[in-house]
């Protein structure tokens, strides 16, 4: 039997086998899932369960069952592309037909010194436990420095706020404003949150250099207690050394197909493949929709589809905290507590079609 190895249980393999699962995979093929952990996590909910306002439980959602699909836990160490294998850190090894990678990103320090040894990370969930355990066992007065304003950082800092209204926060910004390249009227918005609720946001920063307790912005040096680190991503290690054809971010190049131009067999998706659309769940899922047609159409005719439709992101949602949010949507934006209820929607949607 021919397998199809997904490499990664993140939110593209997780559409993958949706779409395939139960009744439109081959019947020669089987599916082997391999993941560090025995479950999906919901990574856009990290800033949650680090803030302390979401458990564990609440952004996890189990594999689907099924008689071929096999799931190995495990941490995947080395891609053998001339053997068709990978192994595993406890010395398995998977052969495979076709490969999905979807192994996800990890924290870009951008060559700052200290960042990676004295910060705290929400890239995976068990990173993102230790931050909770760390900020949530401050003591009253404590000051928090978040690195990286993007939308992770202002999810975190407003959750957190919610969580510990004890603590100072610190959102460190490198623009002179908050999402800088959306409308003035979402960052205006968001800005007036933080002031409204005593974040102190710090624009244009700098951090040159982190110490234990201190952040070097520009040339001034904050002594803060604990720091969480959102200041950008990049591929995980296994990716970033794959031996395959890559861009400037370190991320390996695909063709219209989403698989390597020199392999038809290793697609790549999410945030480890080379893209033009910003590195999003959103985006991994709708290359997942395609590489199942590629897949299926393979299957049925013996090659590729003709052509795939282009992909067009249809915006983002945001929170601050559980009562209030932020939508944006083919140009337009909506804030407060209705943006609020449509992420919260959508989270119910999501889980629900993945959990029956």
């Amino acid at each position: 039997m021919k397998k199809l190895v997904l490499l990664g249980g993140g939110y593209g393999n997780m559409r993958v086998l949706l779409r395939l699962l139960p009744n439109n995979l081959s019947q020669d093929t089987e599916i082997i899932l391999i993941d560090r952990a025995p479950f999906h996590s919901l990574k856009t909910e990290f800033y949650a369960l680090a803030a302390g306002t979401s458990t564990d439980k609440e952004v996890r959602v189990a594999f689907p069952e099924h008689e071929r699909l096999k799931k190995i836990y495990g941490e995947v160490v080395r891609i053998d592309r001339e053997e068709k294998a990978v192994f595993l850190e406890d010395g398995q090894e998977i052969r495979y037909d076709d490969l999905i990678v979807g192994l996800g990103c990890e924290d870009k320090y951008h060559g700052v010194p200290g960042a990676e040894e004295y910060t705290h990370s929400i890239q995976t969930i068990a990173k993102s436990r230790i931050t909770f355990e760390k900020l949530c066992s401050l003591p009253p007065g404590s000051v928090v420095a978040i690195v990286g304003a993007g939308l992770s950082g202002i999810e975190l800092a407003s959750e957190l706020r919610e969580s510990r209204a004890d603590l100072q926060i610190k959102l460190f910004d490198r623009s002179h404003r908050i999402l800088r390249d959306f409308p003035e009227k979402l960052s205006d918005y968001i800005k007036s949150w933080f002031e409204k609720h005593d974040v102190e946001v710090i624009a244009q920063s700098n951090i040159t250099r982190v110490e234990e307790g201190r952040l070097h912005n520009h040339d001034q040096v904050i002594e803060v207690d604990e720091i969480v680190w959102t200041a950008g991503v990049q591929p995980v290690k296994i990716v970033r050394e794959m031996e395959a054809e890559k861009d400037k971010f370190g991320r390996p190049i695909i063709n219209e197909f989403f698989h390597l131009p020199d392999d038809e067999h290793i697609f790549v998706i999410g945030d480890c493949a080379s893209s033009e659309l910003p590195p999003t769940a959103q985006l991994a899922e709708e290359q997942a929709e395609r590489v199942v047609k590629v897949l299926r159409s393979r299957w049925t005719n013996g090659k590729n589809p003709e052509a795939l439709s282009p992909i067009k992101l249809k915006g983002f949602m945001g929170s601050l905290g559980k009562k209030q949010g932020f939508v944006h949507l083919a140009d337009t934006t909506v804030t407060g507590r209705i943006a609020r209820l449509m992420k919260s929607g959508l989270l119910w949607m999501y889980k629900r079609q993945n959990e029956n």
